[in-house]
């Protein structure tokens, strides 16, 4: 708790001092880079040395692709930090980014609880943010008219998952959530879908102490009925949660958020995790000549097939060229209102369009099922193990 106080303190003193000036500030950036030649610099904050997962090299395959032919006559250049998932690291990036007059935009941060207080950062020095992995609805709910997330949010994975758990008859139903942006986000989304279709919430929980202590809250929630259990928690932490659970004695079905989407949920958890069905944002197998090329592209540069991180790596580039070439211009707010016009662009995730407050609409959520040790595709195209 006193972290947080401290980091709320930090980031209101930021943005006092900032209030003064943000007019100025964002008008400013936005005549720099109307006279800058040269190349297009572009942010990336990621927790590249732990969490990086394929987005470095999603990246790197967007930005070869661009700068064989450029963009408004230019190359882009990207300038790559470290956040650690930090939200301390991530701010003081945050703020290095926006004192450099010259930056046009920033990619990142993985963290919802590094992305939302970040985004406050850029938006007041007038900094385009594509936000590739955070689902946390705080992100865009501040009316920030720079800020574009490039995943589906909280309401709409919640809501998904929803549908697939009454699709499937479960009427009673816990939850397991962690206790921060993201969890909570999902959390709740999933829950006011749940009921709005029916089903019961017998618990929501968000910590215990042991394995004891978990098998008391098993035994609670079969007296309660509870035929599945959706889980709003990111790796590893989730699995240890499905491992847990299964040691606890529940046998129910689990199914969770795109937090769980990744190949060490099958190997941290082990068996306990067969048949965890999780949702993602990126089907390898669409029948899409986009998604295919890139595929293809990845596999011959690494040598190994991309999964989704790698895509949002690749698809954020791909769109902030596109962004520019629509509006002819490196201001943050042309490109903005480019963004804002953007409707159906295919990139390797799907199809992208953008709400009024930055949302994208229309990507789909690929559902898939932990089967056999590995993840296979429940929608979309072939079905293969992952």
């Amino acid at each position: 708790m006193r972290l947080n106080r401290v980091i709320a303190v930090f980031i209101a003193i930021l943005l006092l001092t900032a209030c003064a000036h943000e007019g100025t500030a964002r008008q400013e950036r936005d005549r720099t880079l109307s006279r800058q030649t040269g190349d297009i610099l572009v942010g990336v904050s990621w927790p590249f040395a732990d969490r990086n997962d394929g987005f470095r090299e999603g990246l790197e395959l967007a930005l070869d692709e661009i700068n064989r032919q450029g963009v408004l006559g230019s190359r882009i250049r990207l300038i790559e930090k470290d956040d650690k998932s930090s939200v301390t690291d991530g701010l003081a990036i945050a703020q290095a980014f926006a004192n450099n007059p010259e930056l046009m935009a920033v990619i990142g941060h993985r963290s919802s609880a590094v992305a939302v207080p970040a985004s406050k950062v850029y938006d007041h020095a007038g900094l385009l943010l594509l936000a590739p992995s955070s689902t946390a609805p705080a992100l865009t709910a501040g009316g920030a008219d720079r800020v574009f997330r490039l995943i589906p949010d909280d309401a709409q994975i919640g809501s998904r998952m929803a549908a697939y758990a009454n699709a499937e008859g479960f009427g009673n139903v816990a939850i397991f959530y962690a206790n921060d942006e993201y969890g909570r986000g999902l959390a709740n989304a999933f829950e006011d879908e749940a009921k709005a279709t029916g089903m019961q919430i017998v618990d929501r929980l968000t910590d215990y102490k042991d394995l004891n202590d978990l098998k008391r809250i098993v035994a609670k929630w079969k007296l309660l009925g509870c035929d599945a259990v959706f889980v709003a928690e990111v790796m590893p932490d989730g699995a240890q949660f499905v491992a847990d659970l299964r040691r606890a004695g529940m046998k129910v079905p689990v199914i969770g958020g795109d937090g769980l989407d990744a190949a060490a949920l099958a190997d941290s958890a082990g068996g306990a995790a067969e048949g965890t069905v999780v949702a993602s944002i990126f089907d390898p197998f669409a029948e899409s000549e986009t998604v295919r090329q890139f595929v293809r592209s990845y596999e011959q540069k690494y040598g190994e097939a991309p999964l989704k991180w790698a895509a949002q790596g690749y698809d954020s580039l791909k769109l902030l060229a596109y962004a520019l070439e629509r509006a002819g211009s490196r201001e943050p707010s042309k490109l903005a209102e480019a963004l804002k016009q953007v409707k159906s662009w295919q990139g390797a995730s799907g199809s992208h369009s953008f709400d009024g407050s930055g949302d994208v609409r229309g990507m789909p959520i690929i559902l898939k099922r932990v089967q056999g040790g590995a993840f296979q595709y429940l929608t979309g195209g072939a079905r293969t193990n992952e």
